[in-house]
Order: C-alpha cells, then sequence, then structure tokens
C-alpha cells in the first residue's frame, strides 16, 4: 500500500469513525453533539465528507483523488493553526496529536506516486 492510500484510509476512517460514533467523535474534538441534530451534523458534515473522499481516493486509480486528499488534510491543519492563535481554544494532546495526524497524512498523500519501473539492466 502506497503512502497515499495510507493517507487516504486515516481520512476514510475517521469519517466512519464520526458516522458510527458521532457522540464519541464530537467529544473528542470537543463538539458537543448533545441533541439530535448535532448528531446528526456530526455524521453528515464531519463523518458522511471524510468518509467519502477517503473511500473515493481509495478506490480511484486516478492521482487528483489523492491529492484531493492531501489538500484536504493540509487545509485543516492550516486553518487548525491560525485557529489557534485567533480562538485560543483549549488545547491537549489530542489538539496536537491532530494536528501531527493532519499535517503527516497530508504530506504523505500529495508525496509522488512511485511506479515500479523496469529493472535495471546490468
Amino acid at each position: 500500500m502506497n503512502a497515499g492510500r495510507i493517507s487516504s484510509a486515516a481520512l476514510m476512517a475517521a469519517g466512519l469513525a464520526g458516522v458510527v460514533m458521532p457522540v464519541r467523535f464530537a467529544a473528542a474534538l470537543d463538539l458537543p453533539a448533545t441533541t439530535g441534530r448535532g448528531r446528526t451534523e456530526t455524521r453528515a458534515g464531519l463523518g458522511g465528507t471524510y468518509a467519502a473522499l477517503g473511500g473515493w481516493a481509495l478506490v480511484s486509480r486516478e492521482p487528483v483523488a489523492r491529492r484531493a486528499v492531501g489538500v484536504a488534510w493540509l487545509g485543516a491543519a492550516a486553518v487548525r493553526l491560525g485557529s489557534t492563535a485567533v480562538d485560543r481554544p483549549r488545547t491537549d494532546w489530542v489538539y496536537w496529536a491532530s494536528l501531527a495526524m493532519e499535517l503527516g497524512f497530508g504530506a504523505t498523500a500529495l508525496a509522488p506516486l512511485t511506479r515500479p519501473g523496469p529493472a535495471p539492466s546490468p
């Protein structure tokens, strides 16, 4: 499995977590999903979006799919960094681990795709 597929699988897994367990997912992000509407928005807006994009990139043979995943991860990281300065959120290890994942998976998904070439001649 190449690096871009790992990043896509991680995005899809994060999305599926939002779909399957929206209360725990939202709580980990410090977003209370305490009403039916809150759980629906968590499932659809966070879970469904991430799961669909990651899943598409996993099954697609088009490099643009994995680039979209990389841009999504790096976009989240950029907004998180900007929001840290503007909103001054409470930060804990989950917050910083999320930033590390966003940066790592974003860079991984955007890494050049390597394809096996012909064996070198002796």
